[in-house]
């Protein structure tokens, strides 16, 4: 099982996701946040077809972080129910791991 997840979503707005990666990094519950957009989604939503324009958040956490973060994106999302994935980091240079694993640290 790995230690090391990157967890996505998308926002709206570029001023939205940056809030959420700025509170998410600055309580730890992820070591670094990178948002890429705009990118144009396809979706099925409410039984509709959709697309749109969104700003999508990469998170670096770790398993034992992610639940934490989890909760920390539900509570501040601007969607009533936001995707979001989390995906394995199955390897890795140990440099960017430990960083990770350093920066998820409760804060003390």
């Amino acid at each position: 099982m790995a230690d090391y997840l990157q967890v996505s979503t998308a926002t709206p707005t570029r001023d939205q996701a940056i809030d959420l990666a700025r509170t998410a990094v600055a309580e730890r519950l992820a070591a670094g946040a990178q948002i890429i957009g705009p990118v144009t989604s396809a979706f099925w939503h409410n039984g509709e077809f959709g697309t749109g324009e969104e700003w999508q958040l990469l998170l670096k956490t770790t398993r034992a972080r992610y639940p934490e973060l989890e909760a920390h994106l539900l509570a501040n999302h601007p969607w009533r129910n936001p995707e979001i994935a989390a995906v394995a980091i199955e390897t890795g240079a140990q440099g960017c791991l430990d960083w990770i694993a350093a920066n998820t640290s409760s804060a003390e």
